[in-house]
């Protein structure tokens, strides 16, 4: 039997350790900040085009593919925003998004390593944190992104669990 100030202390701990959100609805959260990061990230390189491919044009790593990816990377985004926004392929987005992730992280990571002094190309007020500050967004987007992945396959190996059990 517990006592009033035990009891009291559970809806905290409940609150503290998200056990009050469905897998679902964090997979929902997660959809939505990847989406949201994407869209504005490749309309703010839409928007501003020609400086964007200048940027990219400036990276000894990317110049000889600069004019490819200064195209191929807002459509990117895009389309992995769209296939976040639809349930059916939200995971291969999750997936999508956690690979684009992890490439600009391996792209900052080369930047610090080799050359400091490069504009970031990002896009938005993202384009105004530090090459450190960089680092720790992606790798929050990250985990997200994993956490996403795991938490959906789990959702879908329940729900073909469950349709299995409908059809017996």
């Amino acid at each position: 039997m517990e006592g009033p100030v035990i009891q009291n202390r559970k809806p905290f701990a409940k609150i503290i350790s998200f056990t009050w959100l469905s897998k679902s609805t964090i997979v929902e959260t997660i959809a939505i900040l990847f989406i949201i990061l994407f869209l504005y990230t490749g309309i703010s390189k839409l928007m501003e085009y020609s400086v964007f491919k200048e940027q990219i044009a400036e990276s000894p790593i990317l110049k000889p593919v600069s004019s490819f990816i200064a195209w191929a990377l807002p459509i990117t985004e895009f389309i992995v925003s769209l296939m976040l926004m639809i349930p059916r392929w939200r995971l291969k987005g999750l997936y999508a998004s956690l690979f684009l992730m992890i490439a600009f992280t391996i792209y900052i990571g080369a930047v610090m390593t080799f050359f400091k002094e490069l504009p970031c190309s990002c896009g938005g007020i993202i384009s105004l944190l530090s090459w450190n500050g960089h680092l720790l967004f992606n790798s929050i987007f990250i985990l997200l992104a994993f956490i996403g992945v795991r938490l959906e396959r789990q959702l879908r190996r329940a729900a073909k669990a469950d349709w299995n059990r409908i059809q017996l």
